[in-house]
């Protein structure tokens, strides 16, 4: 998110930009550690960790305070919500009408990112939304955590983690990524992020429109339009 050029750029704009945590839990660790890694980019940013049980509530901190709310986001306008974890315990239908919800409430040109992860933060999935609804979906792990990218299927965010069947996109793009990250077992010398960047080709080459990103990263990072994992139904 910190290096997300539209995300950035959303917080840039703003006299007052400020984030949301929504559903941080029973510990403020997401909250605080969101708000350092936006304030190290933007040291004007505002964060606001969102829970709906009261004796969650976290004492204030520099640049970030806590707060009882839900996704109506406590009437707040942010730039950038991040909500993790929050959906998977919902039913698949009740997914949308909660991303309107909460992409009505962003400030305008604001972010939502919304998805699920491990405990440990070492595999990830979400999708990236704005005002009109789902732009993108994302899957990010530690090499060392995962040996292949199907791992993260547990993980994948409740709109997309029942559509994991044969005749799903979502399906077809995990189980191509397997199969270009096999094809390139023989640059596994040279390490996984070699090995992925090669896997990644591969399936460019096989016509699924992954984005490139600009500049390094210490996880593997998979993203494509939410078109291309759109449920069929």
């Amino acid at each position: 998110m910190c290096t997300d050029p539209r995300i950035r750029a959303a917080l840039d704009r703003a006299d007052a930009p400020l984030a949301v945590d929504l559903g941080y839990g029973a510990r403020p660790d997401t909250a605080l550690e969101l708000a350092g890694r936006l304030r190290a980019v933007d040291p004007r940013v505002q964060l606001v960790g969102l829970e709906i049980d009261p004796d969650r509530l976290a004492p204030p901190s520099p640049g970030v305070r806590f707060a009882l709310g839900g996704f109506e986001l406590a009437g707040l306008r942010p730039h950038l919500v991040r909500a993790f974890n929050v959906l998977r315990q919902y039913d698949e239908d009740e997914v949308a009408a909660a991303w309107a919800q909460l992409c009505g409430g962003l400030a305008p040109g604001g972010y939502l990112v919304e998805g699920t992860c491990d405990e440990i933060g070492r595999r990830h999935c979400w999708v990236l939304l704005d005002a009109d609804g789902p732009v993108e979906f994302t899957m990010s792990w530690a090499p060392t955590h995962s040996e292949r990218p199907s791992d993260l299927a547990p993980r994948l965010p409740k709109a997309l983690i029942h559509r994991n069947v044969p005749g799903e996109p979502v399906h077809a793009l995990l189980e191509a990524a397997d199969r270009c990250w096999d094809r390139a077992a023989g640059h596994a010398p040279f390490g996984p992020r070699e090995r992925w960047r090669v896997a990644l080709e591969m399936l460019r080459d096989e016509g699924f429109p992954v984005r490139v990103r600009r500049g390094r990263s210490v996880d593997n990072l998979l993203t494509v339009p939410w078109s291309a994992v759109r449920p069929v139904s």
